[in-house]
């Protein structure tokens, strides 16, 4: 299997969300994002769906975690 450099390897540390008003996501990396309630909702959403996706996507090819 080729070697993947460190700036492209997916993260495996999870984001961390706060509500203040708006929802205020803390990524890994010092990534930080603001987005009010509904952004947040849909992208919520959107990542789930993601996931779900990429999980069936690794377990057919059986890709390692």
């Amino acid at each position: 299997m080729p070697l993947i450099p460190d700036e492209f390897r997916p993260l495996t540390s999870p984001g961390v969300a706060t509500a203040e008003g708006y929802v205020v996501l803390d990524g890994p990396g010092g990534v930080a994002i603001t987005m009010t309630p509904d952004a947040a909702a849909r992208t919520g959403h959107s990542l789930i769906m993601a996931a779900v996706i990429a999980e069936q996507f690794r377990a057919e090819r059986r890709l390692p975690e």
